[in-house]
């Protein structure tokens, strides 16, 4: 027995040395994972950061018989992107070839216009002198990308031109870019607004007098209508004469005065003054002075429009458009994921038909999401979108419509009454009675549900809301608001498992305490349930928001454009138009990665649209996460 007892501990201290290998592994599996999301997230902050520090602009002077210069010229000059080796064969000391890593550089050598390319390698070997040149500028330019050279001149329109050693050139040159930037601005307005306000008046007019020769026939309109529409028209157009006249004499003006550089290459670039968006001299610029542009550079990449195949610019639309459309979503997939989760946990009898509504949203979690784009495509662009354009073109006969309806209405009645009317009964003669009805309410809310469906999509009474924009469609092409419809369908499962965890975690207590007190069963659950699962419920639409703000493949399907002409808000009534298209961050990055045109001047910016994705996911699931733990501290102390 003694040695029984001796042998146990010892049995025991052998168990648990044997389960500690297990337990460390377990943490080395975490701190890879941990090691794993630093170091993506460490890529992409430095090269979403670096994608708008100013670099120094270098001249590199080649060999004189190199055969990477750039128009016969041996010196080329531009931004170091990237430092990088490669294999090539060189003959050996015994002349056979061998493999030697060769390093070079990657050069933004900008200028597209006069080069035909903004990028280029060249061997470290194979250059003599790399300089830095004091007056090396860099211009940001609305085409062509950037350009590098010297300043040589200055031609300002009826002016003689004007030598960049002249002491007041870069003054003259400063307010030159100011006032033309304000001028292009200026166009802007002219073109996106009050022409924009124009064209929306001639809509208008438009559709009115497709709306009265539907109404009347061709040729029987009525006069007076004909000739107020008239009237309006050439006042419209009258208006739109004197507009476009201002913009094309200030477009005119834009291209009249031009600066004058020397390329690296030799020879020399002439620049309208239109065409600079931005400036700086990056060989003169203090630790201070490249923090300011830095600054400068991120503040334009938010608020600015994308240009230049999306390659210049900012990405205003698309940080808009991808937070309107989650917000879109996060409104629209809460109360009903709440709603579902409610009845299946609080109301429904547990039974076959639970058990299969259960298995179907588990499953529906796993479904691929390109699935979803294209059931958005089917059955909201086309289906509902073409309905709510211009109604069903084969309605059903009043008669069978106002039957449809009634048998609705009976369905959710009955189903109603079944959960809250008989559901109070306490009588042991009607419990059997009860308890049948309850089973089939559920099939009475599908059953309803399908005839609501049938009741809406061949109404008699409805002929369309835009009937007069037809064939264009509205709404019966792809959106905003389908996009939001499509990805609360795919993040409604996380929502409701979210929830039932949720409201199954509420103390009995509490539940039994309120129905003590005489509270009925949704007071229970509105008053004493719901507000103490509240942060639950956001955990879940904080699930729901992260996985739909980096969707892409249905948004490409139902919505998403490479360039919005327009947001979905503005000041047109209704001022918000959820029938627009719009831009989304993550299909931006996808446009850049794999549809540019020029794969290395997009690479930066693929980095810091990434990062800015990052960031706002971050900032919507943060504003989230705030406010359920406020609601966990105000319901952790709370009396029931």
């Amino acid at each position: 027995m003694l040695q029984q007892k001796e042998k146990l501990p010892q049995k025991l201290a052998n168990e648990r040395a044997s389960g500690e290998p297990w337990v460390w592994l377990t943490g080395m599996g975490l701190t890879v994972g941990l090691l794993m999301v630093f170091a993506l997230l460490a890529v992409i902050l430095y090269n979403g950061v670096m994608a708008f520090w100013p670099k120094p602009v270098v001249y590199v002077q080649l060999e004189p018989n190199s055969e990477q210069g750039i128009l016969g010229s041996n010196t080329m000059g531009g931004e170091i992107t990237e430092q990088r080796s490669r294999r090539v064969q060189r003959p050996g000391p015994d002349g056979d070839p061998v493999i030697v890593l060769l390093p070079e550089w990657q050069l933004h050598v900008g200028n597209k216009d006069k080069y035909g390319f903004a990028f280029k390698y060249i061997d470290l070997d194979d250059r003599q002198v790399k300089t830095y040149p004091e007056n090396a500028l860099k211009i940001e330019r609305l085409e062509y990308g950037p350009a590098f050279g010297e300043p040589v001149s200055l031609n300002l329109d009826g002016q003689p031109p004007l030598p960049a050693t002249a002491p007041n050139f870069r003054e003259a040159f400063a307010k030159a870019v100011k006032e033309f930037n304000e001028r292009r601005a200026r166009i802007r307005q002219i073109e996106k607004f009050e022409i924009g306000d124009i064209n929306y008046e001639m809509d208008k007019l438009r559709l009115r007098d497709r709306r009265l020769t539907r109404q009347f026939g061709p040729d029987n309109v009525p006069s007076r209508e004909r000739e107020a529409i008239d009237t309006a028209q050439a006042k419209l157009q009258d208006k739109y004469q004197v507009l476009a006249t201002e913009a094309q004499n200030l477009r005119a003006q834009q291209q009249a005065s031009k600066l004058v550089i020397s390329l690296p290459t030799g020879g020399e670039n002439i620049i309208a003054i239109g065409d600079i968006v931005h400036y700086y001299f990056p060989n003169q610029m203090s630790f201070i002075d490249r923090l300011a542009q830095f600054t400068h550079a991120v503040f334009a990449f938010i608020v600015d429009e994308p240009r230049e195949a999306n390659m210049e610019g900012g990405i205003f639309p698309a940080i808009f458009g991808t937070a309107a459309m989650t917000l879109l979503l996060s409104i629209i997939v809460t109360p009903f994921g709440v709603l579902a989760a409610i009845y299946l946990r609080e109301y429904a009898t547990q039974g076959p038909f639970v058990r299969a509504v259960r298995i179907a949203i588990n499953n529906l979690a796993g479904v691929p999401s390109i699935v979803f784009g294209v059931f958005g495509l089917g059955f909201f662009v086309y289906m509902v979108g073409g309905f709510i354009d211009g109604g069903n073109p084969t309605p059903m006969p009043a008669m069978g419509w106002w039957i449809t309806a009634l048998a609705t209405l009976a369905c959710f009645s009955l189903a109603i009454a079944a959960n809250f009317f008989f559901g109070q009964t306490n009588s042991p003669d009607t419990a059997a009675l009860v308890k049948k009805i309850q089973q089939i309410s559920p099939v009475l809310y599908v059953v309803g549900g399908c005839l609501l469906a049938v009741a809406i999509f061949t109404c008699p009474y409805f002929s369309g809301l835009h009937q007069d924009r037809l064939p264009t469609p509205t709404f019966g092409t792809g959106g905003i608001l389908w996009c939001a419809l499509t990805l609360a369908l795919m993040t409604v499962p996380v929502v409701i498992v979210a929830t039932e965890e949720s409201l199954a975690a509420v103390p009995r207590g509490s539940r039994e305490g309120s129905l003590a007190c005489g509270a009925s069963k949704w007071q229970t659950i509105q008053r004493i349930v719901l507000p103490a699962s509240a942060p639950g419920i956001l955990t879940g639409l904080i699930l729901a928001m992260a996985r739909g703000a980096g969707e892409v493949a249905p948004l490409m399907l139902i919505g998403v454009v490479k360039l919005a002409p327009s947001l979905p808000i503005d000041n047109y009534f209704p001022f918000v138009h959820l029938d627009r298209k719009f831009m989304h961050l993550g299909f931006h990055i996808f446009d850049l990665g794999f549809q540019s045109p020029d794969s290395e001047a997009a690479k930066p910016m693929v980095f810091a649209t990434t990062l800015f994705l990052i960031i706002l996911v971050v900032v919507l699931n943060l504003t989230a996460i705030i406010v359920r733990e406020r609601l966990r501290r105000k319901f952790a102390t709370g009396a029931f």
